[in-house]
């Protein structure tokens, strides 16, 4: 039992190290690189995703968290909203993990041209990425729903109750809350950016949520990879599969120069 174990082990050992080794030639190989993510990324770096046996969406609350962070919700009943929204959204203690501070530095070194994230925490910018698309907004960001002023992020954490502007209007997050649509802008730059790599990198999503999952239709590249723990609709036409944590798979990644 114990042989067999110990064989399963080192088989899967070699093939993950296969795998590291086809990525890296990729890497090694193609100037047009794009890479779109998803919660898979930041779990590593502590934040809670939603859709895994953990997350978010088998958690008990009063309501589900769905309904929670929906547009009718933050409309009827704010405070609700800002107490798990506080509880549960934010989070100013992770740090960038191996995939971050990888994508950052395949940026650098002008070979990835964009991230294209579905996550609102900021990460990829606090690891260097310079150019990101966040399609589902920012927790970082926050603004008057009467005037537009901005708020930052210490703003709503240190705030009580609903927070207000001193015009008097509702502060509201600058995140996508269901019901509500995605930004035209940077639909546009990610549809452009994903049109136009010769590689695209799916890593750390179920490709689950839409119309986010559906901008992969735009690839028309040379190379699809798909990087992640679970099942994914894409997994059957990646050119190349690996089902290990992307901040693991990356960090083993070598970037020239460095």
């Amino acid at each position: 039992m114990q042989n067999r174990q110990a064989e399963q082990a080192e088989g899967k050992a070699k093939a993950m190290q296969n795998s590291i080794e086809k990525l890296q030639e990729i890497v090694d190989r193609y100037e047009n690189l794009v890479f779109f993510g998803g919660a898979g990324v930041s779990t590593e770096s502590g934040i809670p995703d939603f859709r895994s046996v953990d997350g978010l969406y088998n958690q008990k609350y009063d309501f589900p968290p769905e309904t929670i962070l929906s547009h009718t919700f933050f409309m009827r009943r704010p405070e609700e909203f800002y107490k798990f929204y506080r509880d549960k959204m934010l989070c100013d203690s992770a740090k960038p993990n191996g995939a971050h501070l990888k994508l950052a530095e395949l940026e650098k070194a002008g070979k990835l041209k964009a991230v294209i994230t579905q996550n609102i925490d900021n990460l990829h910018q606090m690891a260097g990425s310079r150019r990101v698309m966040e399609l589902h907004g920012s927790v970082y960001r926050n603004y008057c729903m009467k005037c537009g002023k901005f708020y930052d992020f210490s703003y709503i954490k240190n705030s009580t109750g609903v927070p207000h502007c001193e015009c008097g209007g509702i502060v509201k997050p600058d995140v996508v809350l269901y019901e509500e649509g995605l930004d035209q802008q940077t639909l546009t730059d990610s549809v452009r950016a994903i049109s136009q790599a010769q590689v695209l990198i799916i890593g750390g999503t179920s490709l689950a949520v839409y119309p986010a999952a559906s901008l992969i239709d735009y690839f028309r590249g040379e190379c699809l990879i798909v990087i992640n723990k679970a099942p994914t609709p894409r997994d059957r036409s990646a050119d190349l599969l690996i089902k290990e944590p992307i901040g693991q798979v990356f960090s083993q990644i070598k970037v020239k120069g460095e």
